[in-house]
């Protein structure tokens, strides 16, 4: 189980997401954040066995 504020990234993806919340009701229930390369803030939604802890 992942926590708020954790960095987590996609087994095959080099972005570090922020956990920032979670839909406990959702499949994909694991609310994350990051920036992109131009500054936007990008949210998506991912099952937990989509992500691992991020390699710090």
């Amino acid at each position: 189980m992942f926590t708020k504020g954790q960095n987590v990234q996609q087994e095959f993806g080099g972005q570090i997401m922020k956990v920032i919340g979670f839909e406990p009701d959702l499949i994909e229930n694991i609310i994350t954040q990051w920036e992109d390369q131009e500054g936007t803030i990008v949210t998506a939604k991912f099952m937990e066995s989509q992500l691992h802890p991020a390699d710090e």
